[in-house]
């Protein structure tokens, strides 16, 4: 492997990192400047500056003429987020889910992955897909606000956490200069990590796609990483939920939105992500509504299961695209017994949380 492109791949994830730190420091701090609640701006500007490494490198990878990279990216983010990031919070504390995520955000979620591949039957995320996409987050975005008027007490701790008691970025230009490194860093980062994982994709023999999967998506969503670890240490175990569904819409919803209207023609879109990685996507939405959903709260052994899970996800990737002899047993036994197994498990303890909550309702 050149060592050159794997220095530049570690620069860029460094870059990344820095820039999206940098903005959601300033930019949160400017929204509560001018009146916005640490709700709101959780919700939307934290949500999105958490993103924003996924958004630099999938446009930047559509521009580049690399859609297996942009799509690839959004894809593995939203699986990586909920299977290990969710997987490994949950392992270090229990986490509390509130009833906000499961009666709206969790099916909202599930419904926008259902319609992102929908559009890609065809192959490709259109421009009249992207307007869909990009209305959807505004759409959200408003919604977001709304709910934040409803509340009339600030948060200190939350404000605390996003910078309302920080005075690195008190003043307006500190706060102004902030977002603006923050998002030159992001260009740079997302220019240096693109091209140096194209160039180790072809020197390992794997397609560009399987490195947006693993690579570049695990590395885009390192803040998410830092976001749910630090706030399940903390106890935060509310924020440490939210984070990652919020994430996950706005990977959706803005990413394949905007990178799909600024790529000329539309990001096009590969056979195996329709046919294997983006229904895996959906199957892990529509697995955390039953595990969400039973005490509102998500378990050691349910965090061990989402780990695993991204384990064997990962293992079938590598063992696919160097064509292994194990591939046929370890798809049969996935397929055959440990997916039917944990389906039916999830639905009986759904089954019985539902019974108990309208028992005690009698």
């Amino acid at each position: 492997m050149s060592l050159g492109a794997l220095l530049f791949l570690v620069l860029g994830l460094a870059l990344l990192i820095a820039g999206a730190e940098l903005l959601v420091r300033g930019a949160s701090r400017l929204a509560l400047r001018i009146g916005i609640t640490p709700l709101v701006v959780g919700l939307t500007v934290v949500a999105f500056g958490t993103s924003s490494p996924e958004l630099a490198v999938s446009v930047q990878a559509g521009l580049a003429g690399q859609p297996g990279i942009a799509v690839g990216n959004i894809v593995g983010s939203n699986i990586f987020n909920v299977l290990l990031i969710l997987g490994l919070a949950a392992l270090i504390l229990p986490l509390a889910v509130s009833r906000q995520l499961v009666r709206f955000d969790v099916p909202l979620m599930i419904g926008v992955s259902l319609l992102f591949w929908v559009m890609t039957l065809d192959g490709r995320i259109g421009r009249f897909d992207g307007v869909l996409l990009v209305a959807g987050i505004v759409a959200y975005t408003i919604y977001a606000i709304h709910l934040g008027r409803r509340q009339s007490a600030v948060n200190d701790d939350y404000a605390r956490e996003f910078g309302r008691v920080d005075g690195a970025f008190d003043r307006l230009p500190l706060q102004l200069a902030a977002i603006a490194g923050g998002l030159v860093l992001l260009v740079i980062g997302a220019h240096w990590l693109v091209d140096s994982a194209v160039i180790i994709a072809r020197l390992l023999g794997v397609s560009e796609v399987v490195i947006g999967l693993t690579i570049v998506a695990a590395g885009t969503s390192l803040p998410e990483v830092a976001t749910s670890v630090v706030a399940a240490l903390r106890g935060e175990r509310d924020i440490a939920v939210g984070n990652v569904i919020g994430s996950n819409l706005f990977n959706l919803l803005s990413i394949g939105g905007i990178a799909s209207l600024v790529t000329p023609g539309g990001l096009e879109v590969a056979a195996s992500l329709v046919r294997f990685d983006i229904p895996v996507m959906i199957a892990v939405a529509f697995a955390c509504l039953p595990i969400f959903a039973t005490g509102h709260l998500i378990a050691r052994w349910e965090g061990a299961l989402f780990v695993g899970y991204y384990i064997a996800y990962v293992t079938y990737l590598i063992l696919a695209t160097t064509e292994h002899a194990a591939l046929p047993p370890f798809s049969g036994v996935m397929l055959g017994f440990v997916l039917p197994l944990t389906a039916v498990t999830l639905l009986v303890l759904w089954g019985r949380h539902r019974h108990v909550d309208d028992s005690s309702r009698i």
